[in-house]
């Protein structure tokens, strides 16, 4: 399975240590070079796993870049070049414009209880304290506490 990721969940995984999470669900995890040079502004280095892919329709992505800022537009547009099978993305804009665009797309939430399910993590309610404390990422009360029911938590 190929996921294209968007900055703001792999900023999140980077930042708790958490990012081998994504390689140990998916195939192959691959990010457009707006969002490498959006992550190399906070992180030193990035995981040799990742592999990162030019996007071919340059146009593509200015159309999108009115609607979102570049790093989503060159993801919303990888995914599509590529046939991922999910973008990665967090930004409500993103994920909007992604689904008409026909990209099916998770969330940092949605990796997180895939892992719970999969038993990578030995808790989900753990790990989400920990990306809003560490990370800085925030997530409703009422849609934690629903998906994390999902899981048994």
């Amino acid at each position: 399975m190929i996921v294209v990721s968007d900055t703001s969940p792999l900023t999140v995984l980077l930042t708790v240590g958490e990012e081998s999470l994504l390689i140990k669900l998916f195939t192959e995890v691959v990010i457009p070079e707006a969002v490498r040079n959006e992550l190399l502004r906070a992180h030193p280095s990035l995981p040799g796993w990742l592999r990162v892919v030019s996007i071919m329709d340059a146009v593509q992505v200015q159309k999108y870049s009115r609607l979102v800022d570049v790093g989503e537009a060159e993801a919303i547009e990888l995914a599509r070049e590529l046939q991922a099978d999910r973008l990665l993305i967090d930004e409500r804009k993103g994920r909007k414009l992604a689904l008409q665009e026909g990209v099916a797309v998770i969330g940092l939430l949605g990796v997180v209880l895939l892992a719970k399910r999969k038993a990578l993590i030995p808790s989900a309610r753990g790990l989400l304290d920990r990306m809003a404390v560490e990370a800085g990422m925030y997530l409703a009360d009422d849609i934690r506490d629903q998906a994390l029911k999902t899981v048994g938590e």
